[in-house]
């Protein structure tokens, strides 16, 4: 039975997705404040940043250390997901993140906040898989890269907050000015935690532990009445045989298919912090600083840019669902490239001197750049992620995506100062992610559109795919011989 045609979604839909947003605007705020509290005197001076011999390490430590939670603590969401439910698995990582916030806002020396840096990285990055695990799992085919990436929209608008909640606070007159803006991380968690309880679960994850009225019931509150009858079928079916199958870390590289999802997984979210975008925003300071631009300029520049992302994260939800996913990330990153061969040109030409034009252009190419990332990429590679995996290991090969871009980051974030002093820090992103561009816009499989339960066909996962979608779909798969034909077929009979 084929998905509807036109709006497949109703308005609770996109209010609970909007609802669940909090999270992503949790993560948002937690990943972003940084880069104000460390361009903050007051902090510089409370934790003596400003004259300690160590300062630098210290500051690395502070980045790399919140990696390093996010990268440890996303491998437990797949538990709480897979054992609790996609909701505990939010809830459990909104808590974390709400105390962290305010054990971090109430340090009282550099070990207490590194540690709570660690609990506060390991809360945020858990948010950063477990949410759009549930949102996948809720969107309609037709609408899902939309509503997804209301995701990437909403941890843009905590970029965006924090970035101008550090700037206001860096003209109050206290010593414990800086302690504020972290304090502020623990809002959106605490929203969250409140609307969670009237939030539906999953209903994949509901039909995967045989609850069949309740899966019927939230697919009934979430989706039009035809989307939810079609949906109900497919999904009751295919749950019927991913119960039956093997979900541990070690399949996934074991079994061909499950290998490749997860290879192209990797290659998505490294590829794409290959870009150099959380070195731009955590460092923004310090990067407009070496341009000549003094501390109050540094973070007005910096708000710019965070609200700048945001109105593109609100402008990829328009384009999002129009594009070949890989070939608008591949295009996406391509473009970051281009802005930063040029942003590199014109920092070996004028950095450090008084020409404002070349510095205004050089300023200008982080704004142009940042366009280029939120509409192709920031959103987008979370869709893309959830319809890559089948519901019984979908949490697991979120936490594998997300922990790549904390592996990332933890290698760029730990290297940014000493590269900024010795080899440039364009130059450690160019070549890598112009590779990557390519290899992902010429190579990686389209999901866009496609039912997750036929997904499957694009791998060669003929037997599950027949278990799953009936008798008239399996008709349908065999009258292809390539099934990768199969998942664009599916697409075009229902547009």
């Amino acid at each position: 039975m084929a998905s509807t045609s036109g709006r497949q979604f109703n308005w609770f839909n996109l209010l609970m997705i909007i609802a669940m947003s909090f999270g992503s605007m949790s993560y948002g705020y937690s990943a972003s404040i940084i880069a104000t509290t460390l361009a903050q005197p007051t902090f510089l001076t409370y934790f003596e940043l400003d004259t300690r011999s160590d300062a630098r390490s210290l500051i690395s430590t502070m980045n790399g250390l919140y990696q390093v939670g996010g990268f440890l603590g996303v491998f437990t969401v797949s538990y709480f997901a897979d054992n609790w439910g996609r909701r505990a698995a939010i809830g459990v990582s909104a808590i974390i993140t709400a105390l962290s916030g305010a054990l971090l806002a109430g340090s009282v020396n550099v070990a207490m906040f590194i540690f709570f840096r660690f609990t506060s990285g390991a809360g945020a990055f858990m948010l950063l898989s477990a949410v759009p695990i549930w949102m996948n799992e809720v969107c309609p085919p037709r609408n899902r890269g939309l509503l997804v990436d209301i995701h990437g929209a909403s941890l843009l608008f905590g970029y965006m907050v924090s970035a101008w909640v550090g700037y206001g606070f860096f003209f109050y007159d206290s010593p414990s000015a800086w302690r504020a803006p972290l304090a502020f991380q623990c809002l959106p968690s605490l929203a969250l935690i409140i609307f969670l309880p009237f939030m539906p679960e999953s209903p994949r994850y509901l039909l995967l532990h045989d609850r069949l009225e309740e899966a019927a019931t939230n697919l009934q509150r979430l989706h039009t009445p035809e989307e939810a009858e079609v949906e109900l079928q497919q999904i009751a079916a295919q749950m019927q045989i991913d119960r039956t199958l093997p979900s541990s870390y070690w399949t996934m590289l074991k079994k061909p298919s499950y290998r490749k999802r997860t290879l192209l997984c990797l290659g998505v979210t490294c590829g794409i912090q290959f870009s150099g975008i959380l070195v731009i925003n955590n460092y923004g300071p310090t990067l407009y600083a070496a341009l000549g631009y003094g501390t109050a300029q540094q973070l007005v520049l910096l708000g710019g840019w965070l609200t700048l992302a945001f109105g593109m994260g609100c402008a990829s939800l328009l384009v999002v669902d129009r594009f070949s996913r890989p070939k608008l990330m591949g295009a996406g990153i391509l473009g970051c490239m281009v802005c930063l061969i040029i942003e590199a040109a014109l920092v070996a030409q004028y950095g450090g001197s008084t020409n404002k034009a070349a510095l205004s252009a050089a300023v200008a190419m982080f704004y142009v750049y940042v366009i280029f990332y939120e509409v192709c990429m920031d959103g987008p590679q979370f869709a893309y992620l959830g319809e890559l995996f089948p519901t019984h290991i979908r949490a697991k090969g979120m936490n594998i995506g997300v922990a790549g871009i904390c592996l990332m980051n933890i290698i760029w974030l730990q290297a940014a100062p000493t590269a900024f002093q010795n080899i440039g820090w364009n130059l450690c992103f160019i070549i890598p992610g112009t590779i990557a561009g390519f290899g992902i816009y010429m190579y990686f499989p389209d999901t866009k559109g496609v039912p997750l339960e036929a997904v499957s066909a694009m791998f060669g996962d003929q037997d599950e795919l027949y278990s799953g979608l009936g008798g008239e779909a399996k008709a349908d798969v065999e009258m292809v011989e390539n099934k990768a034909d199969f998942a664009t077929e599916y697409k075009e009979t229902t547009v």
